[in-house]
C-alpha cells in the first residue's frame, strides 16, 4: 500500500532552494482538542495539557490550537482561553492558533486577548488567522457582527495596527497589546490568504491536513507574489500533515480509522464525538464517500516509524515547507501520546542522532 504521503507530491516542484531535508524543518502540534465518544470537554483539556507538555520535552516547536464552533468532538471553541492553559502548564514552547477565525471577533478584542497572552508568556504566543467561519452558517450568524461581509483584509490591518506603538491611528488602544510582539501567520485552503500573505510579507501556513486540492498552487502564488516586509525577509511556509504513527503499520491504520470515521461524518453532514478505531472501514463507506474522505486526508503518513517517515519526507519535499505541523485524532489517549512521540522520532533518525 502506498502511503497518502508519498501520494501527495506536486505537479511542478518547488524551487530546489526551498527543499530541505526532514533534519531542518521544525515540526509542530496541531490540537483540536478532541471529544471522545465516552468522554467530555474536561477530558479533553487535561488530555491536551498532558501532549503540550509531552511534545515540548521531544522538541516540537509550536503548540496551536483550532478555533471552532457547534462540533461536537471539538472542544477547543474558546481558543485564547485553551491557549493560556496550555503556556501556563508549558515552559517554552510557542503556544497560539491555528487558528482565530478574524470574521468572528471584533480585532479591537483579538489584539486585547492575545496582547494579554503576550505580556503573560513572553516570546511564546503566535496569532494564526483565518477567514472560514469554525462552523456552520447558523453558528457563524450567532457569532459575527457583519454576517455575509467579506472584510477580512481591512480586519487584518486593523488588528495589526492595535499591536504598534501608538495603535493604528484611529484614537482606539488595546491594552494590553500595544507595542507588544506577536507575530502573525496567515492561514488557508485557497489562493486567498496565500496572495495576502505574500503581499503583506506574512508567513503562511496551508491547511493540507484536510483541504489539500490547491496546496501547491497556492504555495507556489504565495512564493512568487511574496513581498519582503519588516516580518520577513523571505516566503515561509508552513504544511499541515495528518499523522498516525504504531509499533506495528497495521496498528496505525487501525487508529487512523477514527480520523476517517470523523471526516465521514463530517462529508455526511453528521459531526460527532471521535468515535473509537474499527478493525476495517469496509462496510463502513461508500465508493463516493471513501474516495472523498481520501481525498481529503491525501496529506497523510500514517504507519510505522518507517513509513511514517518517508511519507513526512514526500511531502516536505514535494512542498518545500519550511515547517511541518502535525495533526492526530487518535481516540485513545495513549495511543495518541505514543503516535506523537514515534512521528518526533522520525526526525531524530533523520539526523542520525538515534
Amino acid at each position: 500500500m502506498v502511503s497518502p504521503g508519498e501520494r501527495c507530491a506536486p505537479e511542478v516542484a518547488p524551487p530546489r532552494s526551498t527543499m530541505k531535508t526532514l533534519s531542518d524543518i521544525p515540526f509542530s502540534v496541531l490540537d483540536l482538542a478532541p471529544i471522545c465518544q465516552g468522554g467530555t470537554a474536561a477530558q479533553s483539556f487535561r488530555n491536551t495539557l498532558d501532549l503540550a507538555k509531552r511534545a515540548e520535552q521531544w522538541g516540537y516547536q509550536r503548540y496551536w490550537v483550532a478555533e471552532h464552533h457547534g462540533i461536537p468532538g471539538v472542544a477547543s471553541a474558546a481558543t485564547a482561553v485553551l491557549i493560556g492553559q496550555i503556556a501556563a502548564g508549558t515552559s517554552a514552547i510557542r503556544v497560539g492558533s491555528g487558528g482565530i477565525m478574524l470574521p468572528n471577533h471584533a480585532p479591537l478584542v483579538i489584539a486585547e486577548q492575545f496582547g494579554t497572552l503576550a505580556a503573560l508568556f513572553p516570546g511564546r504566543i503566535d496569532l494564526g488567522l483565518g477567514r472560514a467561519p469554525g462552523g456552520d452558517h447558523r453558528t457563524a450568524r450567532a457569532l459575527r457582527r457583519n454576517f455575509g461581509a467579506d472584510t477580512f483584509p481591512q480586519d487584518l490591518e486593523e488588528l495589526r495596527g492595535y499591536f504598534r506603538p501608538g495603535g493604528p491611528g484611529n484614537g482606539v488602544h488595546a491594552v494590553p497589546g500595544e507595542g507588544l510582539d506577536v507575530p502573525v501567520w496567515l492561514l488557508g485552503s485557497s489562493d486567498f490568504s496565500a496572495r495576502l500573505a505574500a503581499q503583506l510579507g506574512l508567513p503562511f501556513a496551508f491547511a493540507s491536513h484536510f483541504a489539500p486540492d490547491y496546496m501547491h498552487e497556492a504555495l507556489a502564488l504565495y512564493r512568487r507574489y511574496f513581498e519582503p516586509s519588516k516580518t520577513l525577509a523571505e516566503p515561509h511556509v508552513m504544511v499541515g500533515v495528518n499523522a498516525v504513527a504504531a509499533d506495528t503499520h497495521d496498528e496505525a491504520h487501525r487508529l487512523f480509522t477514527s480520523v476517517q470515521q470523523a471526516f465521514l461524518n463530517l462529508v455526511r453532514g453528521t459531526p460527532g464525538l471521535l468515535p473509537p478505531p474499527v478493525e476495517s472501514m469496509d462496510g463502513q463507506w461508500s465508493p463516493l464517500e471513501r474516495a472523498h474522505v481520501e481525498r481529503m486526508t491525501l496529506c497523510s503518513a500514517v504507519g510505522s516509524p518507517d513509513v511514517v517517515q518517508r511519507g513526512l519526507e514526500a511531502i516536505a519535499e514535494s512542498t518545500g515547507a519550511d515547517e511541518l505541523i502535525v495533526t492526530g485524532q487518535i481516540y485513545d489517549h495513549a495511543a495518541r501520546l505514543r503516535s506523537f512521540e514515534l512521528v518526533a522520532g522520525t526526525q531524530r533518525r533523520n539526523c542520525g542522532s538515534e
